[in-house]
């Protein structure tokens, strides 16, 4: 029987063997390759620390209220199978399928397993890849979207002066769009060496490390006292808020991406946030109505993205690290994902 990676307890996975049915006319069977799940949303959920636990997001209040008590969140351990996307080949179609076809290689949503069954008649999210297509490229569409709507957000414009805070996939294809959308200086800011290092080799000016360098002083420096025009922020921390508020240029704009939990302590807005009349934009590329609507949309904004990483102008060959097969990602989402993200960017899974 084929397997799937599954939560069996927060902060617990296991390898599980599930059923595989029979396709319906209108589906296709994809024979899985490589998978990564998502190191932010999911991350948060598989911890059991989701705002979607206890409560829920009313649309219609635009806000979260209370679950009714003993409903269910919709996560269930034991069966929630983690994972975000993944690349394979199409080993079977069904009878009204005619947009696709047998060998095709294609890329998804969906969890880390050994197989998918997908619709293949009017499915935009089943994306077919040319040849050439890196499949790390391809697994990192759904971070270029979150990416690409705070570079939208921010307005981003031709000669600004960029800082990005945070450089996990977001924040390292944030560093490589700001550079596409024109700007004149790009500067990268993370803890963590190898993701620097990585952000610098696909185009980033310059890289600080806020545990050793006062960071918003350090892009005072690099911008001969002004700031920056634009920062995105994408680790949802508070002392990178705070450094971002002082590397901010007067009026400039953060675009807060990072997916934040309650603040501990070090955000203090009496200080630069209060003298330099800084714009915050909450960015989040899937809301319902686009900051542009209605000339942009979410549609566009994936479009858009394919697009980006179909041509290979962004890079994304670093970015997917470290790689595990998969016999051992249980063991590697628990430690790369969840107990040592400063061992990985965004990890990889290979059943080849």
């Amino acid at each position: 029987m084929p397997k799937q990676l599954v939560a069996i307890a927060p902060r617990k996975t296991a390898i599980v063997e599930y059923d595989e049915r029979p396709i319906n006319q209108e589906e296709v069977r994809v024979q899985v390759e490589f998978a990564s799940p998502k190191h932010g949303t999911e991350l948060a959920e598989f911890r059991g620390e989701s705002p979607h636990m206890d409560d829920y997001y009313d649309e219609e209040w635009r806000m979260f209220l209370p679950r009714e008590e003993g409903k269910r969140t919709g996560l269930q351990f034991g069966a929630w199978n983690l994972g975000n996307q993944w690349v394979g080949t199409i080993v079977e179609v069904g009878s009204r399928v005619t947009d696709y076809y047998v060998g095709e290689r294609v890329c998804g949503y969906g969890g880390i397993r050994e197989s998918h069954i997908v619709r293949g008649v009017d499915n935009f999210y089943l994306r077919k890849m040319p040849q050439e297509m890196s499949w790390k490229s391809a697994v990192c569409f759904d971070p270029a979207q979150f990416a690409l709507g705070a570079i939208r957000d921010s307005h981003v414009r031709v000669g600004d002066r960029v800082a990005v805070f945070g450089l996990g996939a977001i924040g390292q294809l944030a560093s490589q769009m700001a550079k596409l959308a024109g700007a004149s200086y790009v500067a990268v800011i993370d803890p963590i060496e190898r993701r620097r290092v990585t952000a610098l080799r696909a185009g980033a000016d310059e890289a600080f490390d806020p545990v050793t360098q006062d960071v918003g002083l350090e892009l005072k420096k690099a911008t001969r006292q002004v700031g920056v025009d634009v920062t995105i922020e994408t680790s949802a921390s508070e002392l990178a808020l705070q450094q971002a508020l002082r590397g901010l240029a007067y009026s400039g704009t953060i675009a807060y991406t990072g997916w934040a939990r309650a603040f501990q302590g070090g955000l203090d807005l009496g200080r630069e946030a209060h003298f330099n009349n800084a714009h915050i934009v909450f960015s989040r590329a899937c809301n319902a109505l686009n900051r542009d609507h209605p000339r942009w949309d979410w549609r566009r904004i994936e479009e858009t993205c394919w697009e980006l990483l179909e041509t290979g102008a962004l890079n994304c060959e670093r970015v997917i690290y470290p790689v595990v097969p998969f016999e051992e990602c249980g063991e590697g989402y628990e430690k790369y994902v969840d107990q040592r993200p400063d061992q990985s960017i965004k990890l990889g899974v290979s059943f080849t």
